[in-house]
């Protein structure tokens, strides 16, 4: 199906500029005006242009302007919606790279990173970008250049299988992390980008209010980032549990997602290394940051440190640590040697999984590798 874009333009009192913006950008495909409840009479400017608009009665946010032009997306047939700030910020002529890039990738959101080599940047906008760049990484382990970058392209099925609840500047932010979780791809588009002087420069971002939304949301997301239960997918194909009870299915399920063998191994690897490692009520959160930080799979180690729930492996940690200290296994179960001995043990423990947790690790991801690999070429040569 050919991509079929509808370009939509966010406005709250941007009269100054809206009518040159608007105006650009009618050439290059039908565009969408939304007005947030301006108070500046600017959409009188465009009364003239062959453009769709839609006024909400109040400032409702440009999160919720953005869903109210989806909607008008769908009705019209679209398939993705190219956002673009009505500020003059960004420059409507770079519209068909946009186009060009969703026609390669349909799935994928883009988002224009920003040339900030220029004169007159903000230093509020590059310390901004930088600070949402990071907790992005943090929160789904992908790198992108310009995370509050406004000039962007959407897929409109994302709008039904992600689900948000900012309304304001935040919701650029909460629907990255959100669609990164439900597995779609994000990717950078260079763009170039005007800051008039200081003084001529009109924005609405409330410095107090809005940073505190990016910051509370920030917060919920990282929390939720860290709970170690798999999101919503887009791909029908990848929905079903990830358990080690059941290997096979869930190695299935993973390649499906386009995971490849080596780096389900790996994650594997990760998991156990880390669920042998006497980390305690630390496992988890050890593991989601280390698996996000290098886009592994956070399911798969996650799953695979269930393995390491006690009693089992840290007792064979602690026999090997104990062994090591004594030369001999430790065989006497009682008060003193798991009460009174605690930390001797504790000791032993650490000492037992740091020989243990690189074998079991190694062995792991050999299994998972060896599996995962017997599946993907059985699946490779299944007729479609």
């Amino acid at each position: 199906m050919p991509v079929n874009p509808l370009i939509v333009i966010p406005v709250f009192n941007h009269g100054a500029s809206l009518r040159d913006v608007a105006k650009q950008a009618i050439k290059y495909g039908d565009v969408l005006v939304v007005d947030d409840g301006s108070t500046d009479s600017g959409v009188a400017e465009i009364s003239d242009l062959e453009l769709n608009l839609i006024c909400h009665d109040e400032n409702l946010g440009k999160g919720q302007a953005i869903l109210t032009a989806v909607e008008k997306a769908r009705k019209m047939g679209k398939t993705h919606i190219i956002t673009i700030d009505a500020d003059g910020q960004h420059f409507p002529e770079e519209i068909p790279n946009f186009i060009e890039a969703i026609s390669q990738s349909p799935e994928a959101i883009f988002v224009g990173s920003r040339d900030f080599t220029g004169q007159n940047i903000p230093g509020s906008s590059k310390f901004g970008r930088s600070f949402s760049n990071f907790w992005l990484r943090v929160q789904t382990g992908i790198k992108l250049s310009d995370v509050q970058s406004g000039f962007r392209a959407y897929p409109l099925e994302i709008f039904t299988v992600v689900k948000t609840s900012e309304p304001r500047y935040a919701f650029e932010v909460e629907i990255l992390v959100k669609a990164a979780w439900a597995g779609y791809e994000l990717k950078d588009l260079p763009i170039k980008v005007f800051y008039p002087e200081p003084e001529e420069r009109v924005s609405h971002f409330n410095a107090l209010k809005d940073n505190l939304r990016i910051s509370l949301l920030n917060t919920r997301l990282t929390m939720r980032a860290f709970l170690p239960l798999p999101h919503r997918q887009y791909d029908k194909d990848a929905e079903g549990r990830i358990t080690p009870i059941h290997p096979m299915r869930s190695l299935r399920i993973l390649l499906a997602k386009d995971e490849t063998p080596s780096r389900l191994a790996i994650a594997g690897a990760v998991g156990m290394l880390l669920g042998t490692l006497p980390l305690i009520a630390m496992h988890s959160i050890a593991i989601i940051i280390f698996c996000s930080f290098f886009r592994l799979s956070k399911i798969t180690g996650l799953a695979v440190s269930q393995l390491c729930i006690p009693p089992l492996v840290p007792a064979l940690c602690i026999e090997a640590g104990h062994y090591l200290r004594y030369d001999k296994f430790l065989t006497e179960i009682s008060l003193q040697t798991l009460g009174y001995e605690a930390v001797d043990r504790f000791y032993e423990w650490v000492l037992g999984s740091l020989v243990l947790g690189p074998l079991f690790a190694i062995i792991i991801g050999i299994v998972i590798y060896v599996m995962a690999f017997t599946i993907k070429r059985f699946l490779d040569m299944k007729p479609q």
